[in-house]
């Protein structure tokens, strides 16, 4: 809580994963796909991002093979596409290797966090993809069990990251999960551009 008069010491940024830090920045292996499998790219979409198969994976209720398997049941394709689907659905996207070495700058005078709903192999992501080291902490939904909007989510991350809210500064592409984090008590900034968002923490820090 926020004590009129006084000033809140910021300790701890916890940051978005897909669409800050891992951005879709070239589309045309997702549009090759759908022409190479025969199915319509927004159906595509919403099979690997809006399904009830997409929200099950994000709270850990069925794993993310499960998911891509019933991928390729709702654009009915043979369960010899998965693998096909899965990696070059991802081909356009690019993990932003500055960022995370910024992400790095800001310790060890504030702690880093990573607050992402996705699915149960995204800590293995990281790791392989030799960012981990980048977090003091990791709040992921499907080994959470609850997703961006709802409180619980914000609140589990700030647990983890041994902060009150108003400690804390919450950086997301989607309005609607700045919006949760505010909701909770925490800072946030709408992650637009790298160059806006850093401008804006230059601000808050």
């Amino acid at each position: 809580m926020r004590v009129p008069g006084l000033v809140t010491v910021i300790k701890a940024v916890i940051f978005d994963l897909g669409g800050v830090i891992l951005r879709t920045e070239y589309d045309s292996p997702r549009h090759h796909l759908a022409e190479k499998l025969g199915v319509d790219y927004d159906d595509m979409l919403r099979a690997v991002f809006q399904s009830e198969s997409c929200q099950l994976a994000s709270l850990g209720r069925i794993t993310t093979d499960d998911h891509w398997l019933n991928v390729s049941r709702l654009l009915k394709r043979p369960a010899t596409d998965v693998d096909l689907i899965r990696r070059e659905f991802f081909a356009g996207d690019v993990i932003d290797r500055s960022l995370l070495d910024f992400i790095r700058s800001l310790r060890p005078r504030y702690k880093t966090g990573l607050l992402s709903n996705a699915w149960s192999d995204l800590r293995e992501y990281t790791r392989l993809n030799h960012f981990d080291d980048a977090f003091d902490g990791m709040t992921i939904s499907a080994e959470a069990g609850v997703v961006k909007p709802s409180a619980g989510a914000y609140e589990l991350s700030l647990k983890q990251m041994g902060v009150n809210a108003d400690e804390s500064v919450f950086v997301d592409d989607f309005i609607q999960n700045v919006e949760g984090a505010r909701a909770v008590g925490m800072t946030a900034v709408h992650f637009k551009s790298v160059e806006a968002m850093k401008e804006e923490l230059k601000n808050l820090l």
